[in-house]
């Protein structure tokens, strides 16, 4: 009896886990205020009763969605400050996971994310949480580098806003308008900007 629970327990897990990749798939395609669980119900071949077991809500399904495609992108981060790296090491992998081409999910979903936050409480709560552990991650790398004397910063966690706040808005530029600014532009502006924080060549950021 117990075997089988666990089977059914295992199948429930394996179908969830396939009912968020193609909810963000869904996502991706129609934008999250144009996703309907309709939608996702068909594209993943399943009742939409099935969508309701596992979510309640379409905002709880589209919160879960837009977390399960970000953890992959914060899977990576976690790493990158876990490993035994020095800080600049640390800090070149993670300004290359944030810029638009090394983001696992798109920046458009992202911009998607923190627009449909202004309405939806659920997916707020979500996008704020992500939002704080890039934020925390990146100070913690930067606290590192201050205290073996690779960075000069009296501000670490300051740093790491101001930081992240140049990448989002030169990404959202990036996004959603074409050929407003270029990738290597981008690039080398976030090089600048770090650099200057953190007392810095921008050269050692290559």
């Amino acid at each position: 009896m117990g075997y089988g629970n666990g089977v059914t327990r295992r199948a429930a897990e394996i179908r969830l886990d396939a009912l968020l990749r193609t909810a963000c798939d869904v996502i991706a395609e129609r934008g999250l205020a144009n996703t309907r669980t309709a939608d996702v119900a068909q594209a993943a071949g399943v009742s939409q009763a099935l969508v309701f077991y596992h979510f309640a809500t379409k905002d709880r399904l589209l919160a879960q969605a837009f977390a399960y495609a970000a953890e992959q992108d914060l899977a990576r981060l976690d790493a990158v400050v876990r490993s035994t790296a020095p800080p600049l090491t640390k800090l070149r992998r993670i300004l290359k996971i944030y810029t638009p081409a090394g983001r696992t999910i798109s920046w458009a979903m992202w911009i998607d994310g923190w627009a449909e936050s202004l309405r939806t409480p659920e997916l707020e709560k979500v996008s704020r949480r992500l939002d704080l552990r890039w934020r925390e991650d990146l100070a913690t790398v930067i606290a590192d580098g201050v205290r073996d004397g690779t960075f000069e910063c009296a501000d670490p966690a300051g740093a790491a806003w101001r930081i992240s706040a140049v990448m989002d808005g030169l990404a959202v530029q990036l996004a959603v308008h074409d050929r407003v600014i270029s990738r290597r532009q981008f690039t080398e502006w976030v090089r600048l900007v770090t650099a200057r924080e953190l007392g810095l060549d921008p050269a050692e950021l290559d």
